[in-house]
């Protein structure tokens, strides 16, 4: 099968790419999964609401001592306790730009619209060939409607998407009212893509300690089925380009995502602990997979 594909107006070689994880943030990594073939490299997201409290946190614990004596300064906390500002970040997109021929795709999460727009800009004047909006929130405004919900989810990516040269993408959860009209509203404000689904991080309770514990279990290949689901609900309503992420472990998942509508899919832990073979191995099981009557291409 021809596995050629375009994503966000990117030809591809084929869907395959690494979803977002900390694997960015060594550059020899990065290097080994173009090497093992990955279509892109798809960044972890900024989060403005993370940069906002390490800010505020900055100034308290800098602000404390500032005034009580000729030496306050040697009481301030070394400034790499705190990781404020987006400099890192985008100083990590121009160092994968330079580091690999493969398209760069930036994420972010803002909290205001402001935010939105001022990271988006800056994450493409650092060299990102696209942006991922990663519309991760929970509503808890009893007052908000779902309405309110969707049209600031909408507006968020109608001002990005005017003001930005590159093409992006909207991340989602799986939990829309409506999800193809949602993801038409956003074909209609400007947006080329569309990636199901984002994972909630889901903290548990202790009853002995009597506190919140907080968890992160992995992807696993079950979440996929829910992925499955809303690509087939979503791919008859829409032009946008497709992504699956989440619950692709093996190049059997990976089929099934493209079978079922997605024109790109990621592997959150592909690239663990043998990137090549696990890429390799996804490549060889996607080209040799029977598709349904239709196209032996993923080409549009």
């Amino acid at each position: 099968m021809d596995l050629r594909t375009t994503y966000l107006g990117f030809d591809l070689p084929h869907p395959l790419m690494p979803g977002a994880s900390p694997l960015v943030e060594d550059l020899d990594t990065v290097r080994r999964l173009e090497d093992a073939g990955a279509a892109a490299i798809v960044m972890h997201s900024l989060f403005e609401e993370q940069i906002t409290r390490e800010q505020l946190a900055a100034d308290r614990h800098f602000g404390a001592h500032e005034d009580s004596s000729p030496e306050a300064a040697s009481y301030f906390p070394s400034e790499t306790v705190f990781g404020v500002g987006p400099d890192t970040y985008l100083e990590r997109i121009r160092r994968i730009r330079e580091a690999v021929r493969i398209p760069v795709i930036a994420s972010l999460n803002g909290a205001t619209l402001g935010g939105w727009l001022d990271h988006a800009r800056s994450m493409v004047d650092a060299g990102a060939h696209a942006l991922e909006l990663n519309l991760y929130s929970i509503p808890t405004d009893p007052e908000e409607t779902g309405q309110q919900v969707e049209d600031r989810a909408v507006e968020i990516v109608r001002t990005v998407c005017a003001q930005v040269a590159v093409p992006v993408a909207v991340k989602l959860s799986p939990f829309w009212s409506s999800l193809p009209n949602l993801v038409r509203r956003f074909e209609r404000a400007g947006a080329k893509g569309v990636v199901l689904f984002n994972r909630f991080y889901q903290p548990d309770i202790d009853p002995e300690a009597l506190d919140v514990v907080r968890t992160l279990r992995l992807s696993d290949p079950h979440e996929l089925r829910m992925r499955l689901r809303g690509i087939a609900i979503v791919w008859p309503a829409t032009k946008l380009s497709i992504a699956a992420t989440g619950g692709v472990l093996s190049g059997i998942d990976a089929v099934k995502a493209v079978m079922a509508g997605a024109k790109r899919t990621r592997a959150p832990r592909a690239t663990a602990p043998s990137p090549r073979a696990r890429w390799r191995d996804a490549r060889a099981r996607a080209a040799a997979a029977p598709r349904p009557a239709g196209p032996r291409s993923l080409r549009p």
